[in-house]
């Protein structure tokens, strides 16, 4: 991939591995061309000496050259090339058993978890004790198992890609109308393909939006930033004026080497970059520059000596620079390699690795500031990682913003992705309606979070109700209306990263008419409340404790069967059954009255009873000779409907004076 084949691999080119002297010419071309870092050229004549080795006794050097193919495909990001070229070295014998390290990493990037993971255990049987492979064989069994996936949407950002690489975007300023990034798209300045990569050279581009606030397609930045070298992966100050990006520096017969230069916009346009210095020491490579939001520190990647291995994440201060450069240290730091530093806060920032667990290749990772000033990191899982190399995030407004990625791209070509995380839609919603099912008229409900929010809302014609929620707060909702008792509930949103839907329904008992209370129920021919009636008369004090200026007739009604003066009776010692248990759950008894009205107040059906028994038509009142008049089958129904406990609102008033 080119950010690596320039940014990255070339960054930090490591000294080749010297074959043996044999092989002619060009095996020693190619070992220089490898030194130098030139991948592209080094893996083309490393293939020509290759498949010249055909004799037996060249078996242990096809090895070594297959070898050196595989180092060249995977400092390209070419990972199925290289997983190949590994093999082939394992099967010519190539003795050194770092080969099962770099195939189990490959495996990875290509998404092949259960032969990575065969292939880190093997390798850990020689070195157990190696970071990389113990935290890569993690990063595989999380991969495998597929743990880490978040609400991320992900999606390829067509409009900035071109048919090469494009990588590392950074917006301008907060504006976050100018996005730019690397691109080695056929139009870049100069004419010469990389000997690293095959491909042109990169230059920066960029790409504003119009005034519908839509994204223009990118062009070249103006000024004399871009040349005929390697330019890419920027940072911005904060004010925008000042931009850091990475230059590849290239002689001839000489190592490949990445620097740190500047350039000042002035007029839109860019001036010619100025070199950056950092050290004195001319061996080591410095990329990938990010400037900290207060414009303090710049943060960057280099192989300088005193890190942890690999490519490590520094800084430098930008207004005392003398004696402030240091590694961020062990928290970011492994012995694989940390780059792409890009801050959100000061004490928040995402950067690159292939050293901590992840997914394969390049992961991005969160990193934030803990109170003992060492650093928390986090990968940021699926979508936004992936087997391949992820890497050079950006934010926006809120979680949404942009990434590179060489994900689907078999060459190992970057793109950029747009990335968001969508605000999760939690909702309860319910209707408010009377006892008989029909919706309340201008319902007003109010619903208060221990978060402090606090929202009100009219119920609409039909009755119903919605209103937004946030994860993990307990709420207390309360629903009235003119002519009704207020009602309430209580409940706690779940704390689980998904969108959720809640409903609750209010049911509204009215002031002006009597309410029956649903399921209470006594033994037959007595006034004992059965231990299922609990539940009713549990509710039924609720209402009261949620209008505690009420006060109400309990009243119980049986049906046609026997004297007037036996059903009296009976129904007044049940009316009495049910105020004894409210006044023990602890309603005043001062807010009750019982009444016991026999059979001479029978039921008028209503239009709930009409829907659950169709049988009977809306007004009709069940009177005995109603009852007798009808089928057998239905007399025990009316009967049963005549057998209830209700209650009747006699003032609203109570203690409020």
């Amino acid at each position: 991939m080119y950010p690596r084949n320039k940014f990255l691999t070339i960054l930090l080119a490591a000294a080749a591995i010297a074959l043996s002297s044999c092989g002619g010419a060009k095996l020693a071309t190619a070992n220089e061309q490898m030194e130098r870092g030139e991948y592209f050229d080094a893996s083309r004549t490393y293939r020509k000496v290759y498949n010249k080795l055909t004799k037996r006794e060249d078996r242990p050097l096809r090895g070594e050259v297959a070898y050196k193919i595989a180092e060249c495909h995977r400092r390209m990001n070419q990972f199925a090339q290289a997983s190949a070229a590994y093999q082939n070295a394992a099967r010519y014998g190539y003795g050194d058993s770092v080969i099962y390290l770099r195939m189990a990493q490959m495996m990875a990037a290509e998404g092949k978890y259960p032969q990575a993971i065969k292939a880190y255990k093997d390798y850990l049987e020689w070195k157990p004790a190696d970071k990389l492979a113990q935290n890569g064989l993690i990063g595989a069994e999380m991969a495998r198992d597929k743990k880490g996936a978040t609400r991320y949407v992900v999606k390829n950002a067509k409009l900035f890609n071109s048919r090469r690489s494009d990588f590392s975007p950074a917006y301008l300023d907060r504006s976050l109308d100018q996005l730019y990034f690397t691109s080695t798209n056929e139009k870049v300045t100069g004419t010469r393909k990389s000997e690293i990569t095959g491909m042109k050279k990169g230059d920066i581009w960029f790409a504003g939006k119009d005034e519908q606030g839509r994204w223009k397609r990118p062009e070249p930045v103006e000024g004399e930033l871009n040349s005929d070298a390697d330019e890419g992966a920027i940072a911005f100050s904060p004010d925008g004026s000042t931009m850091y990006l990475s230059r590849a520096r290239r002689e001839p017969n000489a190592h490949t080497g990445v620097e740190i230069y500047t350039s000042q916009r002035s007029d839109a346009k860019w001036s010619a970059p100025v070199k950056f210095e950092i050290t004195s020491d001319t061996l080591s490579s410095y990329a990938h520059p990010a400037v900290s939001p207060d414009g303090q520190w710049l943060y960057f990647t280099s192989d300088m000596p005193g890190g942890y291995g690999g490519r490590d994440i520094w800084r430098i201060n930008l207004k005392e620079r003398s004696g402030s450069l240091e590694n961020l240290g062990e928290w970011i730091n492994t012995p694989g390699d940390e780059m792409f530093p890009t801050f959100r806060s000061d004490s928040v920032f995402y950067f690159s690795s292939n050293g901590h667990p992840g997914y394969g290749g390049l992961d991005i990772f969160r990193a934030e500031l803990t109170r003992s000033g060492g650093w928390s990191v986090t990968n940021m899982g699926t979508p936004v990682n992936s087997s391949a190399d992820d890497f050079g995030m950006t934010f926006g407004e809120g979680e949404q913003g942009f990434f590179s990625s060489n994900r689907t791209d078999g060459k190992g070509y970057d793109h950029l992705f747009s990335f968001e995380l969508p605000e999760l839609k939690i909702v309860i919603s319910g209707w408010v309606l009377d006892k008989d099912e029909e919706p309340v008229p201008n319902a007003v409900i109010r619903i208060v979070g221990n978060d402090g929010s606090n929202q009100k809302q009219i119920a609409r014609a039909d009755g119903s109700f919605s209103f937004p929620l946030d994860r993990g707060v307990s709420y207390v909702m309360l629903a009235g209306a003119k002519g009704y008792l207020n009602a309430k509930q209580e409940f706690t949103s779940d704390t689980a990263e998904e969108d959720a839907e809640y409903g609750v329904d209010f049911i509204l008992a009215s002031i002006s008419k009597p309410v029956v209370i649903d399921n209470i129920f006594y033994d037959f021919d007595k006034a004992t409340l059965r231990p299922e009636s609990k539940a009713g008369l549990d509710e039924m004090a609720q209402v009261l404790r949620d209008n505690p200026n009420v006060t109400i007739e309990m009243a119980s009604h049986t049906d046609r069967k026997g004297s007037e003066e036996y059903n009296i009776d009976l129904s007044s010692r049940r009316a009495r059954s049910v105020i004894d248990y409210l006044i023990s759950v602890g309603i005043s008894p001062e807010r009750l009255q019982s009444q016991g009205y026999g059979k001479s107040r029978p039921k008028t059906i209503t239009k709930k009873l009409t829907r659950e028994y169709p049988q009977f038509k809306e007004g009709d009142v069940l009177t005995e000779e109603y009852i007798l008049a009808l089928p057998e089958a239905d007399r025990e129904v009316a009967d049963q409907i005549n057998r209830r406990t209700e209650f009747q609102v006699l003032s609203i008033d109570y203690q409020m004076y």
